[in-house]
């Protein structure tokens, strides 16, 4: 028997104020992260620390956010996004303003780690994107979804010279106090977002938590592609946070390194908005598994050339075409294996293995940094797991999951 639960949105609200407030959330809390990987040099400079020190900060950030995803997917679901996109983003801007203020690892920890980590898991475009999944038809779904996915690609292209900007014009401890500014608009964003998620009919029975996921970790195709996206996780954040201190390290000058990030950001809002448009009419688990092939070409080509602005924004602009293209589909594949009910749990684990590999990525940037002097060796691991999860996501079943076994009354 299929249960009827509240919308996300309640009676009267204009749909289209939704989708406008929904894409500006997701550009300010994933551009302010996106930029966070301008701070890590000259801030890391200014208190005498190893380079470790601020990237391991970011990989907890990482994990916490993943960590943090279910649980924030879980309240979303019961009580409704905007209280919890509100309460993410105090958190979130309470992270970034403490930053310029931590002169210690363990304050760094706490503000650029601890804080900003949970607050992302509240304040995410993860969770605009189950808003909209539930939304829109399923035949717009995809469509639905890459939008709000290529809204955070955006948000990456606008702050990321724009924070290199605040950086070279007043300090980066300015800047981070700027930024700060910025994300604390996300709760009253939220509020267009009010309600909770028990209005709209959906397909599924009504299940708890407990069984919500045994039922979801019963499905092979889950956990191939909860697998799958540890790749995404581990080559993103990476790349985000160690992309301009490697670019510093080989001679290309600050201001370039930032608008490589941003060129990645502007890119990815077409990727991801393509994404979603052909998630609609292709195999979304065929498509997946090409976008991981084209990021081991395109950081293979980009380790093996010389580093020449002209490689660099290349490279930017190929990789950001595959940066968040695997969003729209991903969470397109949960909506098809179980319906929207519990979209926003069951793609927040989904996204907490993303994070743990984000947490890697970072984390093993900065270690292998400081013990060798150089990034080759990440990379190169980047290039085989992107290999691994093209191969994991081919014998994804793209089709309902059986449905759960109901105890007998």
């Amino acid at each position: 028997m299929s249960q009827t639960a509240r919308s996300d949105a309640q009676p009267g609200n204009n749909f289209l104020w939704i989708v406008i407030c929904g894409c500006l959330i997701s550009v300010i809390t994933f551009g302010v992260r996106a930029s966070f990987g301008l701070f890590n040099e000259p801030l890391s400079s200014a208190h005498g620390w190893d380079r470790e020190v601020f990237a391991l900060a970011v990989a907890v950030q990482n994990l916490l956010w993943g960590a943090g995803q279910p649980v924030a997917g879980a309240l979303a679901d019961r009580w409704g996004t905007a209280r919890v996109l509100a309460g993410g983003g105090v958190l979130y801007t309470a992270g970034v303003l403490l930053m310029p203020w931590a002169d210690t690892p363990a304050l760094m920890m706490l503000g650029a780690g601890v804080l900003v980590g949970l607050g992302l898991a509240g304040a995410s475009f993860s969770l605009v994107v189950a808003v909209l999944g539930r939304q829109v038809p399923a035949e717009r779904r995809s469509w639905a979804m890459g939008l709000a996915t290529a809204s955070g690609s955006l948000g990456q292209f606008l702050y990321a010279p724009m924070g290199q900007g605040f950086i070279g014009a007043w300090g980066w401890s300015t800047a981070l106090l700027l930024m700060a500014a910025s994300v604390a608009a996300v709760p009253l964003l939220a509020v267009v977002l009010r309600g909770d998620g028990r209005d709209q009919v959906h397909d599924s029975p009504e299940m708890s938590v407990a069984d919500t996921l045994r039922h979801a970790f019963a499905q092979r195709s889950y956990v191939l592609l909860v697998a799958g996206f540890f790749t995404c996780g581990f080559q993103l954040a990476f790349i985000t946070v160690h992309l301009p201190p490697y670019l510093g390290d080989v001679g290309v000058s600050a201001e370039l390194a930032g608008w490589a990030i941003g060129v990645i950001g502007l890119f990815n809002v077409i990727g991801a908005y393509a994404s979603g448009v052909a998630g609609g009419r292709w195999s979304k688990k065929n498509l997946l598994a090409w976008i991981y092939l084209g990021r081991a070409l395109a950081i293979s080509l980009f380790v093996l050339l010389p580093v020449t602005p002209a490689t660099v924004l290349c490279f930017a602009a190929f990789i950001g075409l595959l940066w968040l293209s695997t969003v729209p589909l991903t969470s397109g594949l949960v909506a098809v294996m179980f319906g929207t009910r519990y979209m926003a749990m069951l793609y927040g684990v989904v996204f907490f293995s993303h994070q743990i590999g984000s947490f890697f990525g970072v984390w093993l940037g900065g270690v292998m940094y400081d013990r060798t002097g150089s990034y080759q060796l990440v990379w190169w691991l980047g290039v085989a797991l992107s290999l691994i999860s093209a191969a994991l996501h081919l014998p994804i079943a793209e089709r309902r999951a059986p449905p759960a076994v109901q105890p007998a009354l």
